[in-house]
């Protein structure tokens, strides 16, 4: 679905999961990382629409469907989400789920809809979301070397288990091929290196302890246990301005950790979704 949004000069784009949009039931949001789209949420996208909900599963500026060029900060994107939200038509009843750069977005579009928003998901997160020197540099020499080297820190596991997206799925090739077609694309539009720029915004954001001292709603972090991009350790910030916020006590309730790397829809698809579900639907 095309979405012409208050502001912004480019339509853009995001995927229903299937069945035609309906602003008038509750609405879930899926937030891709950065060098993705929205193919990303291919079954939990598609579990959500075909099960009583609007789903609109976005892609970003500069990514995708959504023409460019790619937004500068976490702040912005945010901003252009919720834009994104109220051309759909949908006042309230939100939830939003995110992944990596995603999750920051959806953290400042929760703080943004405040009790618009029904409910948040955070997956592979961290704050601060640093990234190395060594790698902004491979960025910027060899884009396609640095797409490699992050598909090896991403994942955990070499094939998908018998599930979405399919028996045996080649998981880093697959994500690979995603990244690759992105930065090809971005590239050829005449807007520049798209993996240094996403990079970039995650590692400039600062406002996440700030936007989660606003989140009014219902939260969880989804985290790999085996994360090296960003590991559970470095959510802790996050779980702990959010319980904080939202009363979960000394037991934080705010996280599940779960048996993957930071790929978490491609390694674990089941309890992602799963998670979702429980989050979502109460």
């Amino acid at each position: 679905m095309k979405l012409e949004l208050a502001g912004h000069a480019a339509a853009a784009y995001a995927y229903t999961g299937g069945k035609p949009f309906d602003a008038s039931l509750p609405l879930v949001v899926f937030v891709h990382g950065a060098m993705n789209d929205h193919s990303v949420w291919a079954l939990h996208s598609r579990w959500f629409a075909h099960h009583g909900r609007a789903v609109l599963a976005v892609d970003l500026p500069g990514h995708g469907r959504s023409a460019g060029p790619a937004l500068g900060s976490v702040e912005a994107l945010a901003d252009w989400l919720v834009a994104l939200i109220d051309a759909a038509g949908t006042r309230d009843r939100i939830a939003l789920v995110g992944h990596s750069m995603g999750s920051l977005v959806a953290l400042e579009a929760a703080a943004r809809l405040g009790a618009r928003a029904d409910a948040l998901a955070m997956i592979g997160t961290a704050f601060p979301m640093k990234v190395s020197t060594a790698l902004f540099e491979c960025a910027l020499a060899d884009p396609l070397e640095a797409i490699d080297r992050v598909n090896t820190f991403s994942h955990s596991t070499l094939a998908a288990k018998p599930s979405n997206p399919g028996p045996g799925t080649w998981l880093h090739g697959a994500s690979r091929a995603l990244m690759r077609r992105q930065q090809e694309r971005y590239a050829a539009a005449g807007h520049g290196n798209l993996f240094h720029h996403d990079f970039g915004v995650c590692d400039r954001y600062r406002g996440a302890n700030e936007a989660a001292q606003r989140v009014v709603c219902p939260a969880q972090l989804l985290l790999g246990a085996h994360d090296s991009m960003t590991p559970p350790k470095a959510a802790q910030s996050l779980v702990d301005a959010l319980a904080a916020n939202l009363g979960g006590g000394p037991d934080r309730g705010v996280t599940a950790t779960l048996a993957a790397g930071h790929a978490l829809m491609a390694e674990t698809p089941d309890a992602v979704l799963n998670a979702l579900k429980r989050l979502i639907t109460a």
